[in-house]
């Protein structure tokens, strides 16, 4: 990307809304921003969508506390359940690679997964849209296969496996889905 087609960039030919099916997430934004395909000011409006996403998050979680603990009750089982099945920096690994996959429309909040002060659970939305939920991590054949289910911009439910592989780099994650 460069000039004026950034995705946050209101200026930009297309812009209809901050909605956009995928935005780069804050470690890619720097990544780009430091290797010259991004400007200052598109940076600053990529940083600025995710703040925007965060506070709405926060609004509702204070018009409805009792939905809110009851939906972090929940993610805190289901990631102690994965954590205590395959350990909490294999889910971690996981939910990273997903975090780094192209055109990956739940990378927005997975994309801190390796941080050790995040709660595992925080990654989990069980009720609330959208929906993520890491269904399965199996090891076949020496191959780690991670099931993931979670709701499309468009709307639509969707559940996905991807085949993960080790590399010097971590755990990284074949961008085609095994299954959808």
């Amino acid at each position: 990307m460069t000039g004026m087609d950034f995705p946050c960039n209101p200026a930009a030919p297309g812009f209809t809304s901050l909605r956009m099916p995928v935005q780069p997430t804050p470690p890619k934004l720097f990544e780009d921003f430091e290797a010259g395909r991004i400007t200052r000011e598109q940076l600053h409006a990529g940083l600025a969508w995710h703040a925007r996403g965060l506070v709405e998050e926060i609004v509702e979680a204070h018009e409805d506390p009792h939905g809110t603990w009851w939906e972090g009750m929940l993610a805190k089982r289901a990631a102690a359940r994965l954590a205590n099945r395959h350990g909490i920096w294999r889910v971690r690994h996981v939910l990273a690679a997903l975090s780094r996959l192209p055109d990956f429309e739940p990378a927005r909040f997975l994309w801190n997964a390796l941080h050790p002060d995040v709660p595992l659970h925080v990654f989990f939305r069980l009720r609330s849209r959208p929906a993520l939920r890491l269904v399965t991590i199996a090891n076949r054949h020496g191959h780690l296969h991670a099931t993931i289910e979670y709701d499309s911009d468009a709307g639509e439910r969707r559940r996905e496996t991807y085949l993960l592989t080790h590399s010097r780099h971590g755990l990284e994650a074949d961008p085609r889905p095994i299954y959808s």
